[in-house]
């Protein structure tokens, strides 16, 4: 991997990490697209520069993560009650994570079993669920007034969340989606469901990167070296800050769907390359 691949990779991570498009999905194809085999140690690179775009969340939202640092240390109420269910957030996905890892790995990253199918798949039927979504929001704003904010989640909305994550097991699902969908549908607003999936968002990556990184860091080094890693963690960092800014302002404003057209016309097209035989999906 040359310094160019890097720097393409790390902004493609940083920019589709949070937004409910699949950075997964994006990172494999991009994989694809730049010449780069499917094996363990790319796949691992893949998962260990979402550190940079870790990183930039932790920066956002600071006083977020100290107010729940707090809360554990019995000075802050509301801080212990989000922190409580960032970790009932996150529960599940662990034990789906543990089960399943290795099965998905194997039959569901491109270039295994079957290409990039399973992806194209997740992306155009996860853009129906969010135009769906999005009609639902604004029916139910008509008829139901207010929505709830962060601080009024209850445990039982949190471990929902939770559970809408492990639906993210599938590449091309994408994480952000099914965590931003699930708080909708357990009655946050979508700023506050946002908020939420960004700090879930925190603990559930950093136990992803840190298990690859247990697992194949030794090999991603040997084969990659560190020049490549730190680039993209970098690049993850900045484009990530960039995208989440971005993602706050513009869903306060118009919602969510701009995100469903696009996974729907993104498969479509991946689809089309693929048949055409003008997108390679293998190693």
């Amino acid at each position: 991997m040359d310094w160019l691949q890097a720097l393409i990779l790390g902004i493609v991570e940083g920019v589709t990490e949070y937004l409910p498009v699949s950075s997964t999905g994006h990172l494999l194809l991009a994989q694809r697209l730049l010449g780069i085999p499917d094996s363990d140690e790319a796949n691992a690179y893949a998962i260990c520069i979402q550190a940079g775009a870790i990183m930039a969340v932790v920066g956002l939202y600071f006083r977020r993560i100290i107010s729940i640092g707090r809360g554990f240390l019995g000075k802050d109420e509301a801080g212990f009650r989000l922190g409580r269910n960032v970790a009932l957030g996150f529960l599940p996905a662990l034990a789906v994570g543990l089960v399943l890892d290795k099965i998905v790995k194997r039959y569901l990253f491109a270039g295994r079993e079957w290409g990039l199918w399973p992806i194209i798949g997740a992306w155009f039927v996860g853009g129906v669920a969010i135009l769906i979504v999005a009609r639902y929001v604004k029916r139910r704003r008509l008829l139901d007034g207010p929505r709830m904010g962060l601080d009024n989640l209850s445990w039982k909305g949190a471990l929902i969340i939770g559970l809408c994550q492990c639906l993210a097991v599938w590449p091309g699902t994408s994480r952000s989606l099914v965590t931003i969908v699930g708080g909708v549908l357990v009655g946050l607003r979508l700023s506050a469901s946002v908020e939420f999936s960004f700090l879930l968002g925190v603990l559930t990556l950093c136990a992803a990167t840190a298990k690859d990184a247990f697992e194949f860091g030794a090999l991603m080094l040997q084969v990659y070296g560190l020049v490549p890693i730190f680039l993209g963690f970098g690049a993850a960092w900045f484009s990530a800050v960039v995208a989440v800014k971005w993602m706050v302002r513009y869903l306060n404003r118009h919602g969510m769907e701009i995100f469903g057209y696009y996974r729907i016309a993104l498969a479509i097209t991946v689809a089309v390359l693929v048949l055409q035989g003008w997108l390679l999906t293998g190693g």
